[in-house]
């Protein structure tokens, strides 16, 4: 690991304004959300169709080529892939332990914050170290936010006045140190390769999961609505400018 230089800085300034962004959304979530049912349930049947294609079209292959430029002799093509299934097997153990101390309050909420915030660490540094600027960085960064609303959104629904006084200044927090690691520390491309894999897996669970909305609260043409149009754009510009 090594400290990153004054370029690197620099390079940086864009990353900056994501992380900003992702700040704001935790802090004002409840707000941008509308008060209306039926136009919160299309809100989330949108979230969920946008996050559902940005597993398909970019986690996934990112993966592939994340495993694909792993430079070792004794390589065996799955290592990434082991790497994603234990983060979604450590976070879905870490989630049901958190959600079953129901009797316990104050301790469920403090278990789950610290949960959500060291996952809101992982993918800001993931989201802000990679290589991705301008209107790509906006584009994904895009997905990124929908899918920190429904998780803030998940805190508030369970916690409601603990979120609003504490919880979203430390989701906020989670979001800072995450910047502050993809700005300060260079880790070796091996164990960028591993962080990016496991909190890909937790994301996918947590969109499959947690992020999809149920029978009762879904608009299916919404969703569908939402994976049409962000795979049809993200594959445009894949082809048209070879991201």
């Amino acid at each position: 690991m090594r400290i990153k230089t004054e370029g690197d800085l620099t390079y940086m300034l864009g990353p900056f304004f994501i992380g900003i962004v992702f700040i704001i959304i935790h802090l004002l979530a409840n707000s941008i959300l509308p008060t209306e049912r039926l136009k919160r349930i299309r809100w989330f049947s949108f979230s969920g169709g946008l996050a559902v294609s940005y597993v398909f079209v970019y986690i996934l292959p990112t993966l592939h080529t994340v495993q694909q430029d792993i430079d070792d002799p004794f390589a065996m093509e799955s290592e990434i892939y082991f790497i994603g299934l234990l983060g979604v097997l450590m976070f879905f153990g870490s989630q049901l332990f958190v959600r079953q101390k129901t009797e316990y309050t104050m301790s469920s909420f403090w278990l789950q914050i610290s949960f959500y915030s060291v996952y809101n660490m992982m993918v800001a540094y993931v989201v802000l170290s990679t290589e991705v600027t301008g209107i790509q960085a906006v584009f994904y960064s895009f997905a990124i936010g929908m899918h920190f609303i429904a998780v803030a959104h998940d805190m508030w629904r369970e916690f409601s006045d603990l979120y609003n006084k504490v919880g979203r200044y430390i989701l906020a927090l989670g979001i800072v140190a995450g910047w502050l690691i993809a700005l300060f520390i260079d880790f070796v491309p091996l164990m960028q390769a591993f962080i990016i894999a496991f909190i890909s897996g937790a994301m996918i669970l947590n969109v499959f999961k947690y992020e999809l909305p149920n029978d009762n609260e879904s608009h299916f043409p919404t969703f569908a609505f939402g994976v049409v149009v962000y795979t049809l754009i993200t594959m445009s510009l894949k082809f048209f400018f070879e991201w």
